[in-house]
Parts: structure tokens; sequence; C-alpha cells
């Protein structure tokens, strides 16, 4: 029995490992120490820290403007909405104007007919009082109308002929008239302050 026994354990209890290996220790073992398992943990930090990304996956850094530079582009924009509103004023005053003048001219033209019949009748000679009286009247009210719109006539007779204002429809030589004097007016002329509604029919001494 005994040397069946010697047979069964041949190495002794005293030079026998403390304890048994597990299958995979050799292999975890050597892994532990190699680059790989020493990057691991820093690479699972990095990870795990979100970074701000742009469109394309790139990080996205925006410039910071200091106060300076906001107010100046305040300051800026402020100065171009003020010159292009005192811009638009200006245009509009100049366009209301301009609509003004255009309308009350064209009335005063309405009414030029019946302003040259009352010239007229007033040329012509009448006994009766009371029609001329009643002419002169509604004469002297359209003129005031006219005047109360700014509406003025052209000055013309004796004057110097003025191609702006006056309109020659003949020419003849008088030796007491000086030259471009105008000797007859056949049309009042009218103008409104620098526009003139209609020029003056005239006759001018060569």
């Amino acid at each position: 029995m005994a040397e069946e026994m010697k047979k069964e354990n041949p190495v002794p209890e005293e030079e026998r490992d403390e304890t048994p290996e597990m299958p995979g220790q050799e292999a975890a073992e050597e892994t532990a120490g190699t680059p790989e398992a020493e990057e691991a943990p820093e690479t699972a930090e990095e990870t795990s820290e979100p970074k701000a990304k742009g469109f394309f996956g790139k990080a996205k850094k925006e410039p910071k403007k200091d106060q300076g530079q906001l107010l100046a582009e305040a300051a800026d924009k402020y100065l171009r909405l003020a010159a292009e509103y005192d811009n638009y004023r200006k245009r509009t005053a100049k366009e209301k104007d301009h609509a003004w003048s255009e309308a009350k001219a064209q009335t005063v033209v309405a009414f030029l007919p019946v302003y040259d019949n009352l010239e007229r009748a007033l040329k012509q000679e009448t006994c009766d009082e009371a029609y001329k009286k009643g002419v002169e009247m509604t004469m002297k009210g359209l003129q005031d109308a006219l005047t109360a719109l700014g509406v003025e006539t052209i000055p013309a007779l004796g004057e110097s002929f003025d191609p702006n204002r006056h309109n020659a429809v003949m020419h003849c030589d008088d030796p007491e008239a000086g030259e471009s004097t105008i000797v007859e007016v056949f049309q009042q002329g009218f103008i409104c302050g620098e526009k003139v509604i209609r020029f003056s029919m005239v006759k001018v001494a060569n």
C-alpha cells in the first residue's frame, strides 16, 4: 500500500506551490504592463468630457467682442440710420412741395381763360356803370384769389425782354424805345414762386 501511495504522489507536499494558477491569468498579467492598457483610462476620461463642435464636427471658437467694439458698431448703425432718415425726410418734403406746386399751377391754368375774358371786358367802352362796376369787382375777386395762392403777374410793359418769362410774338422798330424793350402786351403772364405758369405774350422793339 505504501508503494502505491508514493506512485500516486511523487512530489512531496513541501515542494508543492501554495496556490494553483487560474486559466487566463498569465495573459492578463502580460497585457497589464503594455502601453495600450496604460492609455486606456486616459482615453476614457477624455471621451467622457463633451466638446463643442462646429458644423463639420470641428471645435468651434466664437470670437469675443469687447464693449468698446460693440459700442462703436452701435454708434455707426445709429449714424447711418439717422442719415438715411434725414435724406428720406428731405426727399419727401421736396416731393410734397413739387406735387403741391404742380396741382396749384394746373388749377390756376384752368382759371386763366376767365381772367382773359374779364380783362377784355374791362377794355370795352360801356355806358352801363353798374355793368362796368360788376366786371371790375369780379376781376378784383379773381386777382385776390390768385394772390392768396401765391400767383403773381409777370411785369412786361416797358420791361426788358426776358426769354425765361416772356414770349415775343412780334417785333417792331421803335426809335423811342430801347433795344429789346417790350412795347405791347397781348396776353398777361403769371408766375408762382420760381415756376412760370404762363409766359407773357408781347411785342418787342429792336
